[in-house]
């Protein structure tokens, strides 16, 4: 009986590393993940946005200018007027706690003048919220701070 209770008990382990070792919230597999966010947020993806947020999704933007739930997100970025030249994070930490890691860096975002030729860039310090349910990453909460803007017609 010694026996087996040993055995069960290494199993266990064995299976609950391997679990936490395929973690949608592994360090890699969140970078990615994340990218992939700042990609849907630039080309306007609602399928991929539609999955990867979750239902209590919240955005406090710079100041508090603007919060906006999923369904206000998803109906944003269809917009063409909304959806950026460019996109790209960097700076990026890790912060990790059983199922929720919270990502803090910089995004800068490129978007066009309103002459159509020039580009703008902006700078925001961020912090999004990834939980893992049921083994899927769900996005809950971003907040951001705009730290700096280009001159206009670059």
């Amino acid at each position: 009986m010694k026996k087996y209770v040993v055995v069960a008990a290494y199993w266990s382990v064995c299976l609950a590393f391997t679990a936490e070792a395929n973690s949608c919230l592994d360090a890699e597999n969140i970078v990615q993940l994340d990218l992939q966010y700042e990609q849907a947020l630039q080309s306007g993806d609602v399928a991929f946005l539609d999955k990867l947020l979750a239902p209590a999704f919240y955005w406090v933007h710079n100041l508090a200018s603007m919060k906006e739930n999923k369904d206000q997100l998803i109906a944003r970025v269809q917009k063409p007027e909304e959806q950026a030249h460019a996109r790209r994070s960097h700076d990026v930490s890790q912060h990790r706690l059983d199922n929720t890691v919270v990502l803090q860096g910089l995004s800068s975002v490129d978007k066009l003048n309103p002459d159509g030729k020039t580009l703008r860039t902006y700078r925001y310090q961020f912090m999004r919220t990834y939980v893992e349910q049921k083994g899927e990453c769900k996005l809950l909460a971003v907040q951001t701070m705009k730290v700096w803007s280009s001159e206009e017609g670059l």
